[in-house]
């Protein structure tokens, strides 16, 4: 029996974002939302622990999708040998989204699989009669007051939100936005939780309707 779920929600906003569709190659090109793995990841930049699990729900689309060439000098270790010895960058060009917002929803639940958790993982589980409350309680906490584990980023490091927080009065959800087919949307690339090995999984014919995805359930929670 699956265990007690606690929902979670947060608004994020950015200048500029990339939620990459793997299929774009080395130019790579965004999806009009965030994947399943993002909104999860985004979730756990203001709070993370192995010892639960955070499901996406859904995610809104506060602004109309607005593409927009972008070139960055890359200095990485995917450079060649050659490259990298001669201390020489090159330029990567992507299509990204600007003024970016969204309100996200999820879900919190305990992490099922003891094994893998770290011993203070594990231990903080053992003395927590509902972890997935506890996490949520936790989450809101430090989401009212701006705190968070790591720098949120919209896609790409450098995309760093220019707002988290609580839903604002002010955003108002796209609910005009004409449908949006997504054929084949990436879901994420560690599907096994905590230290899993990598993965891709993908989902099929993903629909934004009314300005709103909604992430297909499965029976891993992943």
């Amino acid at each position: 029996m699956r265990s007690k779920s606690y929902p979670i929600m947060m608004e994020v906003a950015g200048d500029t974002a990339l939620w990459t569709r793997p299929d774009s190659g080395d130019s790579p090109c965004s999806y009009p939302a965030p994947t399943y793995s993002a909104v999860r990841g985004l979730f756990e930049s203001v709070l993370w622990g192995p010892a639960v699990l955070v499901v996406p729900k859904k995610v809104e689309l506060c602004s109309i999708p607005q593409y927009h060439s972008y070139a960055t000098n890359y200095g990485g270790p995917l450079r060649s040998a050659t490259a990298v010895k001669d201390g020489n960058n090159y330029q990567l060009f992507a299509t990204v989204l600007t003024d970016a917002c969204y309100r996200l929803y999820a879900e919190a639940i305990p992490n099922p699989d003891k094994t893998a958790l770290p011993e203070s993982a594990a231990l903080w589980d053992r003395r927590t009669t509902s972890p997935g409350h506890a996490y949520q309680a936790m989450f809101n906490r430090r989401l009212k007051r701006g705190q968070s584990y790591s720098t949120l980023s919209l896609g790409w490091g450098e995309f760093t939100a220019s707002y988290f927080g609580p839903f604002r009065e002010t955003t108002q959800v796209c609910t005009e936005l004409p449908d949006i087919v997504i054929p084949s949307m990436l879901r994420g690339v560690f599907q096994n939780g905590y230290q899993s090995e990598y993965h891709a999984v993908y989902d099929r014919d993903i629909l934004i309707h009314g300005g709103v995805l909604e992430y297909p359930e499965r029976g891993d929670c992943r």
